[in-house]
Formats: structure tokens, sequence, C-alpha cells
């Protein structure tokens, strides 16, 4: 009978509580958007699986090492690559090597919608101040408006580790959403007409311009922001790999192989991060709310920009301002969502070219402001 009790007391029925059982909800609910919706299935099945993962009741601080949290657990070990940033540059390799900044190239004046939505960014983050939040978890928090989820967790693991659960799942949650929540900003901010402005189509870009893009644009935003450098780095080698012509294993290995790996190990143990024990406290929740409001004044700002970028412009010129909302990082997300709702408007308006252009410039954008704030709130720098 004794070894009867001690059994039943190792069982996740004798150890679950009301927020195991929330958690669990919240991943299940998170597998039934990515398979039903196809909302993001590539991170939501991994994420909300993890979820289950990290809230299946169990004793702890007994030495069975099961916990993500436990030092000596295989989670822990897997989760190391969350908290020492290393799957976030892995990431943005194979993102680099699935890019094509043609878009960009061909119409250097989108960079600045990619620039515009990262308002968000610093807008959050002073919210997060008032709020009571540090500085340093402020601008954790404040990264989720550029809806990139490597550089969120990049930015958390220097800046705010104790919040990386929260932030991660945040800023993947809104990416994954962004089909649900860019189409009412979009359609409150701009007028019909707008929504029907037919853009020129792109000029042609030549390889020369392709192979040196990458190069030169590490070197200067590098030197702008260089605690942005393993981000940047990565991003700009994977583009190399793949716009060089004379690496194309290496290239095709990282956008395939490589990032799917990653993406996997990322999605679970994220997931697993949200062990009820350690996650249901008033901060996630504020945390979720803040999130929320950053993507959407980033994507406002996004569109609002482009608005007046069109008042500079003439004729063939003008830009679509439904544009301006790919500005957030969400890629190629947020640029199909801007097609979708262009499409609607006018079936022969095609805009998904044209999103690209914002969209892979919210990418370094948001890279970048996170270099930008790692430098001003590390607090072992001296002066």
């Amino acid at each position: 009978m004794e070894g009867f009790f001690r059994f039943v007391h190792f069982t996740g029925f004798y150890n679950v509580t009301v927020g195991h059982l929330i958690m669990i909800a919240v991943g299940l609910f998170f597998i039934y958007l990515a398979i039903k919706k196809d909302y993001e299935p590539l991170l939501l099945v991994p994420i909300g699986f993890g979820i289950l993962i990290g809230n299946i009741p169990f004793l702890e601080n007994v030495g069975l090492q099961l916990g993500i949290y436990e030092k000596g657990s295989v989670l822990n070990y897997l989760y190391l690559g969350v908290v020492k940033g290393i799957y976030p540059p892995l990431i943005f390799l194979g993102i680099g090597a699935m890019t094509d900044f043609s878009a960009l190239l061909s119409n250097p004046k989108l960079l600045l919608l990619g620039a515009a939505a990262q308002v968000g960014i610093f807008v959050t983050m002073m919210g997060a101040l008032a709020l009571g939040f540090s500085p340093q978890e402020a601008g954790a928090i404040g990264i989720i408006g550029g809806a990139d989820g490597p550089t969120a967790i990049f930015l958390s693991s220097k800046l705010a580790p104790e919040l990386i659960g929260a932030i991660a799942i945040a800023a993947y949650s809104y990416m994954a959403l962004v089909p649900v929540i860019q189409p009412p900003i979009m359609k409150l901010l701009t007028t019909r007409e707008e929504r029907l402005i037919k853009m020129k189509p792109s000029r042609q870009v030549s390889r020369t311009e392709k192979i040196m893009f990458p190069i030169f644009a590490f070197i200067i935003t590098a030197f702008l922001s260089p605690g942005a450098i393993p981000l940047l780095g990565m991003l700009f080698f994977g583009n190399l790999l793949k716009e060089s012509g004379v690496t194309e294993r290496l290239g095709n290995t990282a956008r395939t192989a490589l990032i799917d790996i990653v993406t996997i190990l990322l999605g679970v143990t994220v997931g697993a991060s949200t062990q009820a024990t350690t996650f249901l406290r008033p901060k996630s929740i504020l945390i979720f709310v803040l999130g929320a409001f950053s993507f959407m004044v980033a994507t406002a700002s996004g569109l609002l920009f482009a608005k007046f970028m069109n008042l500079f412009l003439k004729g063939e010129n003008k830009i679509n301002p439904l544009i301006g909302a790919a500005g957030v990082s969400a890629v190629p997300d947020s640029a199909r969502v801007v097609h979708t709702v262009g499409h609607k408007e006018d079936p022969t308006n095609f805009l998904l070219m044209h999103a690209m252009g914002p969209n892979v410039a919210g990418v370094i954008g948001s890279a970048v402001a996170a270099g930008i704030l790692l430098a001003i709130l590390t607090k072992t720098l001296a002066f």
C-alpha cells in the first residue's frame, strides 16, 4: 500500500492545479487554431504541444529532473537555446536564405515604412514603464511590436530572462493572428480610394545588386546597431548564401532542414516554458495586453506613414497605404494580408510583391531596434 500511495503522489492527477488546466486549454486552443484555422501551423503546433508538455503536473523538486526549469533535465538543456539566445540567430539564418530583397531594392523608399512600423516598439516601452516594469523589462516587452518572435526572444534573453516565456508566447501569438488583427486597422485608417491605388511595376533588380546588398547592408546596420550583430549577421549571411549562386547546397540547408529543426526546438521549448507554477502571474497578463497594443500601434504607424509619404508623391509614384501595414516583421504573413485586403477591393490589384518591400525592411528594422535597446538598457555598460 505504501508503494501504491507513493505512485499516486507522483501522478499528474494528484498534482494538478487549476493553473495547469488553464494552460492545457490554451495549448489545445493553439493547436486548434493551427489545424482548423491554418494560423501559422509551423509555429502554433510546436508551441501548443509544448504548452501541453510543460503543463503535465508532476511532483517538483524531488530529484526527478523533469521540468523545463529543473537543472539537469532534458527540457532544461534544450531550453538553453532560448535562454542563451542561440535559436534566434539560427532562425534568422534560415529567414535570410529564404528572403528575396528585390522588392526593397527596386523601390528603396519602402525602407521608410519598415522603419515607421517600429514606432510601436518604443510607444509600448513607454507604456510598460508607466505600468511599473523596469526599463529592461519594458524594452523586452516593447519589441513584441516588431512582430518578430526570434528578435523578441533574443532581446528578452539579454534584458529580462525571467519574462522570456510570456514575451515569446505573446510575440508568436500575435504573429499567428496577423490575419485577424491587421485587416480592421487597415480598413479603419484608409479610404476605399486609397485601397484602390495601383502601384507601378517594380523594376528588374540585377544579380550584382542582390549580391552586394547583404554585404553592404550588414556593414551599415551593424555599425549603426552592434547589439544586433548576431541577428543581422546571420540574416544577411543567409541571404548571401541564397544570392551568390555558388553556395546553393548551404542556402538550401539553411532554408529547409536547419530552420525546420530549430523551429521545432524553439516552439516546443517556448511552449513548455509556460509551466503554470511559474508562468501564470499578473505580469504575464499585462505582457499580453501590452503586446496586443504594441502590434496595433506598429500596424497603424506603418499605414499612417504611407499616407504621409503620398503627400509628396505624384501620379504613378504614389504608394498604396495598405502596404504600410506590412512594415511589421511578420514575414510573409503581413504581406499576404495586405494583398488579400487590396485584392478584395479590386481583384486586378496585386500588392504582394510591393508589400514584401516594407515587410523585409521590418525584419531589418526590428533587429536594429533590438540592438539599440540592448545598448541603451544593458545594466553592465559603464561610461
